[in-house]
């Protein structure tokens, strides 16, 4: 039996690339286990799969100040012993890391037992973790043409990122059912992240009775952040999340509004869905989302408005630009090369464990 240890932790984008790659891992004879941290959210989501899960100590590496800086380090240093400990248990043949910090400690004790590491990065340029992690890697899978310039040319590989299959098994009908939604009006569907976004919101909420006249709108808002003021608007739902129904509710959508996380764009392309992207401003992040936003709208995937630009009157203009132009934005997605990542990776998995 081939063994496989799947890592990755801290947001749900560090996960689900992970989970839509276990059906073809599995279907391949791959047993698989995952390493996390204790009680992050990768423990909740992994679990729901019957996937054996192992918890270490985990530790947040920073690049500014924080009185924390002092004893996570001590938390890295005790999840290598703790990673040590469970490979040397399970002897798999091949390690697949998609970043966040948790998987810092499980590649490096990767390397000293000499298991072959593969890792994922998502965004535009690496982040701390996997630039961490890239000494320990036999490869390196990407979702960007750019990124290939950042890295070793005989590790880098342009994969896209795997998407769960069932995002492409949504029905429109039942999509427009569950909103309480017509037939005769397109959708919006707006996405601030799994935290959600304020300046999205705001603007979306602001303009609502004019885009209401021509859309309807489903709202993924965030934790916290519904408005009891619009419940029971006609053509308006708003949702905290979507779990089960998202892929109905994108069946149903003839265009996305959506922040620029790499795995959330990588879904929009891999279900050609017309986009307007607005990233994280780089003062709120390392501008990861800006640069991952540049690429997809110099490869003809998507419209770019960025934050400090976003107005009621400039995102309904940037509408009626992409729905006026939305079949040429899929005749341009439908030619991507990232549209068989799963296939791809775990092809790359069995080469890589097979070569050792």
């Amino acid at each position: 039996m081939k063994r496989i240890v799947l890592t990755g932790g801290g947001t749900a984008g560090h996960v689900t690339p992970c989970i839509a790659l276990m059906p073809e891992l599995k279907n391949c004879g791959y047993e698989i286990q995952y390493i996390g941290s204790y009680n992050g959210i990768e423990k909740k989501l992994i679990e729901e799969y019957n996937i054996p899960y192992h918890g270490i100590s985990s530790g947040k590496l920073r690049r500014y100040f924080d009185p924390k800086n002092f004893s996570d380090p001590f938390k890295v240093v005790k999840g290598y012993f703790e990673a040590s400990r469970l490979l040397k248990k399970i002897r798999p043949d091949i390690v697949f890391s998609k970043g966040g910090f948790v998987t810092v400690p499980v590649v490096m004790a990767a390397k000293r037992h000499k298991i072959p590491v593969i890792i994922h990065e998502s965004d535009m340029t690496p982040g701390l973790a996997n630039k961490l992690a890239l000494p320990a890697a036999k490869k390196v899978c990407v979702n960007f043409p750019e990124t290939l310039n950042y890295l070793p040319k005989d590790k880098a590989v342009l994969t896209g990122t795997p998407i769960r299959k069932e995002l492409f098994s949504g029905n429109k009908i039942r999509g427009l059912d569950y909103c309480g939604f017509t037939a005769n009006k397109p959708v919006i569907l707006v996405i601030g992240g799994s935290t959600g976004s304020r300046a999205i919101n705001e603007v979306i909420r602001g303009m609502l009775p004019t885009l209401l006249r021509d859309y309807q709108v489903i709202h993924l808002c965030g934790k916290g952040n519904l408005d009891e003021t619009l419940k029971g608007t006609s053509g308006y739902v708003q949702y905290e999340y979507s779990k089960r129904e998202l892929s109905d509710l994108f069946a149903a959508t003839d265009l996305v509004i959506s922040r620029a996380g790499a795995n959330a764009i990588c879904e929009i392309l891999a279900l050609r869905k017309p986009n307007i992207l607005i990233p994280l401003p780089a003062a709120s992040s390392r501008g990861d989302q800006i640069l991952n936003a540049e690429s997809f709208e110099r490869q003809g995937y998507s419209y770019v408005l960025k934050e400090e630009d976003l107005s009621p009157s400039r995102l309904l203009s940037a509408i009626d630009t992409v729905m006026e132009k939305r079949q040429e934005y899929v005749d341009t997605m439908s030619k991507s090369n990232l549209n068989n990542s799963i296939e791809t990776i775990v092809q790359l998995i069995q080469t890589v464990s097979e070569n050792k």
